[in-house]
């Protein structure tokens, strides 16, 4: 288990870009769309959590293909 550790905290500082970048997109993309403000939070906040998720199984992905090279 030890072995796994030095790739994932190598720098965990840039994992942590992500989160005011997915919520800034996620805000930006989604009041370019609707006006109401309530819709625009709501369809943010999903959208963030979306791209979230998509950012985890990609690093995920990504993780497991590269193990042991």
């Amino acid at each position: 288990m030890w072995n796994l550790l030095p790739p994932l905290a190598a720098d965990p500082g840039r994992l942590l870009w992500a989160l005011p970048t997915a919520a800034a997109i996620s805000l930006v993309y989604t009041a370019s769309r609707y006006e109401d403000t309530a819709t625009i939070v709501r369809r943010s906040v999903g959208m963030f959590g979306k791209t979230l998720l998509f950012l985890a199984v990609v690093f995920a992905a990504l993780y497991l293909l590269s193990f042991n090279l």
